[in-house]
């Protein structure tokens, strides 16, 4: 297990190809690999997170700033659904087709909560942004029973997307998160967020602050299950958020802070607005850290 900051004496960790990985073509399945090497870093104090494990990359120079239990794989929740938008959109299924939920898209037990009914009919496209916008777990099972080759063939795909993009200690055996088997380490999902970063379907559904479908008879509004996409000082272009007992509560994005493109992974959060709190702990921590940084860097200069 790693805990280490940025700019001291405890270990930072370098993502060597992030940058590649952030030129690849998602359309084309041919995503490149990342690989984690650690070195060396001098640090400021600690961001005080309350999420039990963490990782803070800024893309700019591909360098970790922050990272806690980085390598262990944790249940992950409802962070699968970028996943399974990911192979769903590399399949190349048409998002204006319309597909019906039913029975089969229910799940039982806690979370498994979800306001489409039976027989709805949502366009492809509709069903993924509510996935990933609302984490609608109906939808996003939808989703993969449309798969070619169904649920099944979909799980496949999803783990064959996740040993391409190099997420090492990654699985899943459904397309929701419902399941505590569903795993990934921070490392990975880092991985997972910049790969999803660059559909553009992905980026718009998931970071939108309210969607509104008809089902039956009704307009049914759906909101963001993040709050901070609708705050006018966040610059959010993907996230996802998760929640199961097993998972806690679990967010991931990648955003730009002072102008500097970031991906936060924070998992097993305590309490509702933990995650959210930790999000601004980690902006704060990274504002403070790279004025220090640039006024160190002036005066030595």
């Amino acid at each position: 297990m790693r805990r280490m900051g940025f700019f001291g004496v405890t270990t930072a960790v370098c993502l060597s190809l992030a940058a590649s990985l952030a030129q690849a073509a998602v359309a084309t399945a041919t995503a490149q690999r990342v690989h984690l090497r650690y070195s060396s870093r001098p640090t400021l104090n600690d961001p005080a997170l309350r999420s039990s494990a963490a990782l803070v990359l800024d893309l700019t120079n591909s360098s970790v700033l922050y990272a806690r239990h980085s390598d262990v794989a944790l249940p992950i929740a409802s962070i699968t659904k970028l996943m399974t938008a990911l192979v769903v959109m590399e399949a190349g299924q048409p998002l204006d087709e319309m597909l019906a939920v039913s029975g089969d898209d229910r799940s039982s037990g806690k979370g498994a909560f979800s306001r489409l009914s039976p027989g709805t009919a949502l366009s492809r496209g509709e069903l993924m942004h509510l996935a990933l916008m609302a984490s609608e777990n109906r939808a996003a099972h939808a989703l993969g029973r449309n798969y070619p080759g169904g649920v099944e063939a979909c799980v496949i795909a999803m783990n064959a997307k996740a040993r391409e993009l190099g997420m090492t200690s990654a699985h899943f055996v459904e397309p929701t998160g419902l399941s505590d088997e569903n795993v990934a380490s921070p490392e990975d999902l880092a991985k997972l967020v910049m790969a999803a970063a660059k559909v553009a379907a992905i980026r718009e559904y998931s970071t939108d602050s309210d969607f509104t479908v008809r089902v039956g008879r009704h307009q049914v509004r759906y909101r963001n299950t993040d709050s901070l996409v609708s705050k006018p000082d966040w610059n959010i272009v993907v996230q996802k958020t998760g929640y199961i007992h097993e998972a806690g509560r679990c967010l991931v994005m990648q955003t730009v802070i002072d102008d500097r493109p970031m991906v936060i992974v924070l998992l097993n959060s305590f309490g509702k607005r933990t995650r959210v709190a930790d999000a601004r702990r980690v902006r704060r921590w990274v504002e403070a850290t790279i004025v220090a940084h640039d006024t160190r860097t002036a005066t030595t200069t």
